[in-house]
C-alpha cells in the first residue's frame, strides 16, 4: 500500500513517484494508477485536488443509486390532471412532421347499419367534443374513422367507440365507462354533433388532424403521449399519431366490415371480439388473407407476410415488418408482347450465327 511523502509525494517501495514531476506528468502517472490506490493518494494530498479524471459531477461519491429517479406517475400507467398537465403538455414540442391528410370515408353501410354507424359517431362527437368549435368535433369525428381504417383497431364505428369498455384496462372513448350515457344529450348539442357524423360518414375529411388516431384533453396529460408524434392542438384537445409507418396513411389498409347493426348495446358494453380490436379475425377486418413463410438469417428465425401489391384502392402499403412484391403481375397482353420480342431476338440471333464454307453451321 502506498504511502504519502511529506512534501505531498506518494511512495512505493521506499521510493517516491512524484519527486521532480510536473502537473501533467502526475497526472499521466495517476491515470495509470489502480483506482483504490488513486483514491488513498488523493485523499491525503494536502494539495488542491485536481479535476475528476472521468468528469464526474462534484458530489459524485455521495450518489445514492438504490433508488431509480423517475418522471412521476406520468410514466405509470396513470394520468396526471390540472396545472400539472398543462406544464408537462407545454413542455413536449409538437412534432415538425407534415400532417398528411386521409382520404374521404365513404360508409358503404345502408338502413339499419347507417343508423347505427351514425348514432355511434355522434355520441363520440357529442360527449367528447359537444361545446367545441365545429373544427374540433369533426377532428374527433376523424379520429373514430381513421382508426375503423386502421389495423390495430375494430373494423366498424360502433366497434371502435365502444372499443374496451367493458375491459379492467379501460375504454378507448371515455363516455362509454364513466356513465356519461346515464345523461341525456341536450337536444341542441345532439343535432349538431349528428350532422357532424352524418357529413364525415358522407366523406368529410377534416385535414388539420391527418391520420390522428389519439386525443386527449389539454388539462390532463395520459402516460401514452410521450410515446406518440405530437401533431396538432385543436380547442381543448391535442391529438396524436402512431410514430414511424403505422402512423402514414399508407398504413390504414383495413377495410370496413360494417355489420353496425349486429352490435346491440348488450354486445357493445361486453366483452365481445367485435368490440376489441386485435382479437377480430382478419375475415371479420375486411383484410384479405395473405402467404407467410419464414426466414433464419443469422440465427434468427422470423414470419413475414406477402401483402397483395393489388390493394383495392390500387395503392401498396409501406409497414414495418412486411415484404411487398416489387411489381405487380404482367397482364395477358404484355405476356404476349415480351414472348413476340423474345421470339424475334432468337430469330436475329439463329440468323447472325456463322456459317462453315459447305454452308452449313459451324460446330462450337
Amino acid at each position: 500500500m502506498p504511502a504519502c511523502a511529506p512534501n505531498g509525494g506518494v511512495f512505493v517501495g521506499g521510493a517516491s513517484l512524484t519527486s521532480g514531476l510536473s502537473e501533467i506528468a502526475l497526472t499521466h502517472l495517476a491515470s495509470r494508477m489502480d483506482p483504490a490506490m488513486r483514491a488513498l493518494a488523493v485523499r491525503h494530498d494536502p494539495g488542491v485536488r485536481q479535476a475528476d479524471l472521468w468528469n464526474r459531477p462534484e458530489g459524485w461519491e455521495n450518489l445514492d443509486i438504490t433508488d431509480v429517479p423517475d418522471l412521476g406517475p406520468v410514466l405509470g400507467h396513470q394520468t396526471v390532471e390540472g396545472e400539472d398537465a398543462a406544464h408537462l403538455n407545454a413542455l413536449r414540442p409538437f412534432a415538425d412532421l407534415p400532417i398528411r391528410p386521409m382520404k374521404p370515408f365513404m360508409a358503404p353501410a345502408k338502413g339499419e347499419d347507417r343508423d347505427r354507424a351514425v348514432q355511434c359517431l355522434s355520441q363520440a362527437v357529442y360527449y367528447e367534443a359537444a361545446r367545441e368549435p365545429t373544427l374540433g368535433q369533426e377532428a374527433v369525428a376523424q379520429v373514430v374513422l381513421n382508426r375503423v381504417r386502421h389495423p390495430a383497431y375494430p373494423k366498424s364505428v360502433c366497434g371502435v367507440v365502444y372499443q374496451g369498455s367493458a375491459r379492467v384496462t379501460g375504454c378507448q372513448f371515455t363516455f362509454t365507462c364513466d356513465g356519461s350515457l346515464r345523461w341525456a344529450p341536450e337536444p341542441g348539442l345532439w343535432r349538431q354533433a349528428k350532422a357532424v357524423a352524418e357529413r364525415a360518414l358522407a366523406g368529410h375529411v377534416a385535414k388539420q388532424v391527418g391520420s390522428a388516431t389519439h386525443y386527449h384533453a389539454a388539462y390532463v396529460a395520459p402516460y401514452w403521449a410521450p410515446t406518440l408524434v405530437k401533431m396538432t392542438q385543436l380547442g381543448a384537445h391535442i391529438f396524436y399519431r402512431w410514430t414511424g409507418p403505422w402512423g402514414e396513411p399508407a398504413a390504414f389498409t383495413g377495410r370496413y366490415a360494417g355489420r353496425e347493426a349486429v352490435l346491440t348495446p348488450a354486445v357493445l358494453t361486453g366483452l365481445d371480439s367485435r368490440t376489441q380490436g386485435g382479437l377480430l379475425s382478419p375475415e371479420l377486418q375486411g383484410i384479405p388473407a395473405a402467404r407467410t413463410f419464414t426466414l433464419a438469417v443469422a440465427g434468427e428465425v422470423r414470419t413475414y407476410t406477402i401483402a397483395d401489391p393489388e390493394a383495392a384502392d390500387g395503392e401498396r402499403t409501406r409497414v414495418k415488418g412486411v415484404l411487398y412484391a416489387p411489381r405487380r403481375k404482367a397482364t395477358p397482353d404484355e405476356i404476349k408482347a415480351i414472348n413476340a420480342k423474345l421470339e424475334a431476338l432468337e430469330k436475329s440471333m439463329d440468323a447472325a450465327a456463322p456459317v462453315a464454307a459447305s454452308g452449313a453451321p459451324a460446330a462450337g
